[in-house]
């Protein structure tokens, strides 16, 4: 028994060779019956989610909370839910490796095919999950000191509308030209509702590299839920700089993601 529940484990990438030894371990007989076979339109749905099932027991944590025993019951599970134990799917894989070898394979494509469905479909929601994060950033994906158009900002003054821990990420370029003197991030939070001295909460601060090249910043910040909150400053502190410096800056890539609070 516990060799053919470990064949069944292995089942989609050892498909043949499980339906020998499934054929070996029911001892020798002249001709598989088709009495008490899995369908067909069933048996994907059986391989699919065993297949699905040997997938979450390759997980470390699962492993670890999951005896041998209770791994070869999931498998058992899998094929029971459908109504079948798992010397019927021995019976039916050994009957189609013997007579119906070709239907086997299609039988095989249509499982993978279930599965690269599913992958897809993952990828898909993660895809979009990824971008109603990157939304959380109110402004421009962009900016550039000096501005082209010869309207430079003030500043950052953005009201988040989101609570949680996020990341606060960017790429930044200081050009060779630009006169800042030991360029540091200006960034903070402002709570208008709180006493004055807690009003201000400062990012952590980021000293940047004067090279002429572009380098990828991150800021992990929280905030608290129920607080209208505040982005102010900007991506380079220029409040300690001479007022005439030259400055030619460039921040792109601005990203605000994270895990909002439910």
């Amino acid at each position: 028994m516990r060799v053919k529940c470990e064949a069944i484990r292995f089942i989609l990438p050892a498909l043949i060779i499980f339906a020998l030894v499934a054929g070996s371990c029911t001892g020798q007989k002249s001709r598989p019956e088709r009495k008490g076979l899995i369908p067909e339109n069933t048996l994907v749905d059986v391989i699919t989610d065993v297949y699905l099932a040997d997938g979450l027991l390759t997980l470390p944590r699962m492993r670890y909370l999951v005896s041998a025993k209770d791994s070869l019951e999931t498998f058992a599970d899998a094929i029971g839910k459908y109504g079948y134990t798992m010397d019927d799917m021995e019976k039916t894989l050994h009957y189609y490796f013997v007579k119906k070898p070709k239907s086997l394979i299609r039988i095989y494509d249509l499982a993978l095919g279930r599965l690269s469905e599913m992958e897809l479909r993952f990828v898909r929601e993660a895809v979009l999950v990824r971008l109603r994060m990157e939304d959380l950033w109110p402004g421009e994906k962009s900016y550039l000191l000096p501005d082209p158009f010869g309207d430079d900002p003030d500043g950052l003054d953005m009201e988040l509308t989101e609570s949680g821990t996020f990341s606060l990420s960017f790429s930044l370029t200081i050009h060779p030209d630009d006169q800042t003197i030991d360029p540091v991030s200006g960034l903070f939070l402002y709570y208008p509702e709180r006493p004055d001295s807690l009003q201000i909460d400062q990012f952590s601060t980021l000293r940047f590299i004067k090279d002429g090249r572009e380098h990828n910043y991150s800021i992990l910040k929280t905030i608290p839920r129920g607080s209208t909150v505040f982005l102010r400053g900007w991506f380079v502190d220029h409040q300690n700089q001479h007022p005439g410096i030259e400055k030619h800056i460039s921040v792109r890539n601005i990203t605000f993601t994270g895990t909002p609070f439910r």
